[in-house]
């Protein structure tokens, strides 16, 4: 053999060898870049939908590559579904509207923290009746689901509502059938007010309803109501303003039948109190104060500390994006962005549970 020849296929070999370690690196690359993984919340899917596709249009910046690192796939599923796929290794976050106490948090090894918040709100579709005009409270409520309310005509309603017009016609009662975080709302409220609910029905996330037609999703039923005349219902507000549902005022604890907005939900949130130390937790499911509507709700983002905290900074990066550039299409879908000073709170959380990685 030549020493040209030699030298010639020992660059052959030398260049073999950097192209299988490129080829190993790219793969290697191409096995770590995954989309962010989520799943659950149907009542606040179209706000995180949102922010995903805006999360990465932002990190790519305008340009034509696209790495799936960038990319958030979120399955509407559920509150429930959501929180037991987190059983599944490659999901990365749940949502739910049903917050774990800080006791679960601590048996899982699990954190939570709100994204988003809204109301739960009582639809009614009577034809004739405008939006925040009927009024009801929740003992009547509880009265309809559990079957001893059955028309529109009803005294009891009738009494409520002096001066409006309601048909003499059978209560269309309509609830979700897959375990939601929106059930769990408002059955708590139901719980809250009447002692009759709470001791006959109760309140959970998939509960045996004792009358009405099941849907599934948020969007399904809002969808089913608004198809369904003589219809009640309860959904997102954001779901009932998209689907044109008339929506009831609410009696609070104030005394006052107070119609369903963003501002009546506000109201109620600014007396919340918020604590890291127990996961954020906080019941919005009864708010007091004059001018509140009663039923708001928080959707929570539930993420397992054994993924690592690169994963973890991955789902916090998409919801920093949300907080600080997210507000105004949460509004646009009918959603109460988080606050900037709990957004603050919530960040600097992050930071004690998995701190930026140094560059």
């Amino acid at each position: 053999m030549t020493e040209a020849h030699g030298l010639r296929t020992s660059g052959a070999r030398i260049m073999l060898t950097g192209a299988l370690g490129l080829v190993a690196a790219l793969a290697a690359t191409s096995l770590q870049a995954a989309p962010i993984q989520g799943a659950g919340s149907t009542f606040a899917a179209p706000a995180i939908q949102r922010w995903s596709r805006d999360y990465e249009a932002l990190r790519a910046d305008g340009g034509d590559f696209v790495s799936p690192d960038w990319r958030v796939d979120y399955e509407p599923v559920g509150s429930l579904s959501g929180v037991m796929r987190l059983a599944q290794p490659e999901v990365d976050f749940a949502a739910t509207e049903a917050p774990l106490t800080a006791e679960e948090l601590e048996a899982r090894g699990w954190i939570q923290f709100p994204i988003l918040m809204g109301g739960v709100v009582a639809t009614a579709n009577l034809e004739g009746v405008p939006s925040g005009e009927l009024r009801l409270s929740g003992p009547v409520l509880a009265g309809i689901y559990l079957g001893e309310i059955t028309r529109w005509s009803d005294p009891v309603l009738a009494g409520m509502n002096p001066g409006l017009s309601l048909p003499d016609a059978e209560i269309e009662v309509l609830h979700r059938a897959d375990g939601s975080g929106s059930t769990q709302v408002f059955t708590s409220f139901l719980s809250e007010t009447s002692p009759e609910w709470a001791g006959k029905a109760g309140s959970d996330l998939l509960i045996a309803w004792p009358v009405g037609r099941g849907e599934k999703g948020s969007g399904g039923l809002a969808a089913r109501a608004a198809a369904t005349p003589n219809s009640l219902a309860y959904v997102e507000y954001g779901q009932a303003l998209r689907q044109g549902l008339p929506m009831a005022a609410l009696l609070n604890q104030a005394g006052e039948f107070v119609a369903p907005s963003p501002e009546s939900f506000r109201i109620g949130l600014d007396g919340v109190e918020w604590s890291a130390e127990r996961g954020f937790l906080a019941d919005t499911t009864n708010l007091a104060g004059a001018g509140a509507y009663p039923v708001a709700v928080a959707t929570y983002a539930v993420l397992p500390k054994d993924r690592g905290a690169h994963r973890l900074r991955r789902v916090f990066d998409v919801f920093h994006i949300a907080f600080s550039q997210g507000a105004d299409e949460a509004e646009a879908l009918g959603f109460i962005p988080v606050p900037p000073r709990l957004a603050e709170r919530i960040e600097a959380y992050w930071a004690s549970v998995a701190p930026p990685a140094v560059r």
